[in-house]
């Protein structure tokens, strides 16, 4: 249980700094090179792992790299991009609540595994929480942003799945870095078609693209693929729920925002729904339904059925 709690935590960071993604690129990016948005901060982060791990892909992996470096990074950032700039962050965030429940469903016929009743009531639990969380008024919806999203959400749990299907081959590390620069490749021609040069950053623009490339990116998909290599599926689905109740903080405590009651019970059903879909849970609730009675066993019985000794007394 120690070890599923440990990797439950180091998980935990990817979502966290996704949270913050939304902000940063809203606040700080220009809205008009998406490609190149996902370029930079993908190549130069999957870079950087590679430098570190000093791994290159053998055998499959030159096929399976590209195709998943294409569902979770390169054209998951395009579609995160424009998510982000047509739409407001709650409800890109909300979208994206869906994945939880996706990829239970896609663990099923592809990793062979069931979804637990706690997992489902866990997935439940948190959409709803987000549901309160973030759709607290009238919000402007882009139907191109809706789209853009939700394929985004799709893509990158079938992604997710089979990272974590074929994560048994190599470490976390490696796999991580592979597909950050694989998908970073994949974007980098369509970006020099479509968007031309390179934008020019100002300074600001390039803090935000180092947050985002070293820690939302690097570090943030090493610890998400460290949760896949050890967790299931769905588990780690939950914790990426994280990611809108990061955003509504951030907003409390950047632009002061004021938290509601509804957005502080929201975040307590996330929480709750998180946790119920942890495997520590099942085994805490398979543990309590067979925890012995009350009254031990080691107890004597109530009613004593020993047979009476016999004491004779010798006549006179």
């Amino acid at each position: 249980m120690e070890g599923n709690l440990r990797w439950a935590l180091v998980t935990a960071i990817a979502p966290l700094t996704w949270g913050a993604s939304y902000l940063v690129t809203r606040q700080f990016l220009p809205a008009d090179d998406a490609l190149w948005g996902a370029v930079i901060r993908a190549l130069p982060a999957g870079l950087l792992l590679l430098a570190i791990t000093r791994t290159l892909p053998t055998g499959a992996w030159w096929w399976r790299a590209p195709l998943l470096g294409t569902l979770n990074i390169g054209a998951f950032f395009v579609l995160v991009y424009v998510a982000a700039q047509l739409l407001p962050s709650s409800i890109a965030s909300m979208l994206m609540a869906f994945s939880p429940a996706v990829m239970l469903l896609l663990a099923w016929p592809l990793l062979a595994e069931r979804p637990r009743v706690l997992s489902v009531a866990g997935a439940a639990l948190g959409f709803l929480g987000v549901c309160a969380m973030l759709l607290t008024g009238a919000q402007r919806t882009d139907p191109w942003g809706v789209l853009a999203s939700v394929t985004a959400m799709v893509m990158s749990s079938l992604g997710f799945v089979l990272s974590k299907r074929w994560a048994g081959e190599v470490g976390p590390l490696p796999l991580a870095s592979w597909q950050l620069v694989s998908g970073g490749l994949v974007v980098l021609p369509v970006a020099l078609v479509l968007e031309g040069a390179p934008p020019r950053l100002d300074a600001t623009q390039l803090g935000a693209f180092a947050f985002l490339s070293l820690v939302a990116t690097a570090l943030a998909y090493w610890a998400w693929f460290s949760g896949l290599a050890h967790l299931d599926a769905g588990a780690v689905g939950l914790i990426g729920l994280l990611n809108p109740v990061t955003g509504v903080l951030l907003g409390t405590l950047v632009a002061a925002e004021r938290l509601s009651v509804l957005q502080a019970g929201g975040m307590a059903l996330v929480l709750v729904g998180i946790v119920l879909g942890q495997p520590q849970a099942a085994r805490w609730f398979r543990g309590r339904s067979a925890a012995p009675a009350l009254i031990p066993d080691s107890l004597p019985p109530m009613i004593d059925t020993t047979p009476p000794v016999e004491i004779r007394v010798p006549a006179r």
